[in-house]
């Protein structure tokens, strides 16, 4: 898929391709045109021809620099991933139902960097049942502080922060019938870094306030923390990780976006949004592994 500049510059192309055709048609039709107007028409003709070959040159320069720095990661990948995330603990959520296809991506660029197997994995239920979380929070008495509508994003922070930190999960714990879908792994051990995906369409009303929480609390806790899509995705669920201050990768389906997700989750101190699917392609910064002593 190319970049921003390819779709405008294709964009443009086409509509001096248009313009042309307009000329070429006003030209035949105007037979009763004088000198003036004629070479004023032809001049007009003869500027839309070199600027659609100005176009179409720089669609063909951006399409093979993308292919270039495409080709590029793919030729050194597993050279540049290899123990990036070695001994890291990794954990994925899912807002809406498991998607093989994204989760196997996710598992494999987490394999590649050497993270072994995903530290855990929940797929969150929405749209959430705001009275039936508000009665089974209302039972707990040292819970009682997060029922009713009006804490809806604090008790998502609040999850989003267990999630990550593990250690204690009273609120995952009282909720997990309500708001779980799946889950594999232990709930206890901290994560070193997490990586969510939106499978869900966009949610609304006290769902969104819900999921705005919890999108916060993943970013809360200081581990690295990255929002996903695949290329075909719309771009919408990264919006609303980006405005929570999550990272953000829009091309998890390829090699391009799992280097991507890699180097932020390798690194704590990189942060921002990346991939091929809009503007420039972008990677983030990623730094040479340590040399191991004495080799």
């Amino acid at each position: 898929m190319f970049d921003l500049r390819y779709h405008v510059a294709s964009l443009a192309a086409v509509f001096f391709a248009l313009v042309i055709g307009i000329l070429v048609g006003v030209a035949l039709a105007s037979h009763g045109l004088g000198n003036t107007e004629r070479k004023r028409l032809e001049e007009d003709l003869r500027r839309a021809e070199n600027q659609a070959e100005v176009l179409q040159n720089k669609v063909d320069a951006l399409e093979q620099a993308g292919s270039a720095d495409r080709a590029f990661v793919d030729s050194t990948y597993k050279s540049v991933v290899a123990n990036r995330l070695k001994g890291e603990r990794v954990a994925v959520l899912f807002v809406g139902s498991s998607n093989d296809d994204r989760r196997s991506k996710i598992t494999q660029a987490l394999a590649d960097a050497n993270a072994g197997t995903t530290l855990r994995f929940t797929a969150v239920k929405v749209p959430v049942d705001s009275a039936a979380l508000e009665k089974l929070l209302a039972k707990k008495p040292f819970l009682a502080h997060y029922a009713g509508a009006e804490q809806l994003e604090n008790l998502g922070r609040a999850l989003g922060q267990e999630f990550v930190a593990g250690t204690e999960t009273p609120l995952w714990n009282t909720l997990r019938n309500q708001i779980v879908e799946e889950t594999v792994g232990p709930s206890k051990r901290p994560a070193d870094g997490v990586v969510i995906v939106r499978t869900a369409k966009a949610q609304t009303g006290p769902t969104a306030l819900f999921l705005k929480g919890l999108y916060a609390g993943l970013a809360d806790v200081g581990v690295p923390a990255v929002g996903v899509e695949s290329t075909k995705d719309d771009g919408s669920s990264l919006k609303a990780f980006h405005a929570a201050g999550l990272s953000t990768v829009d091309d998890i389906d390829v090699q391009f976006g799992k280097l991507a997700l890699i180097a932020l989750l390798a690194d704590p101190t990189l942060s921002g949004d990346f991939g091929i699917r809009s503007g420039k392609p972008r990677l983030p910064l990623i730094a040479p592994l340590p040399t191991p002593a004495g080799g």
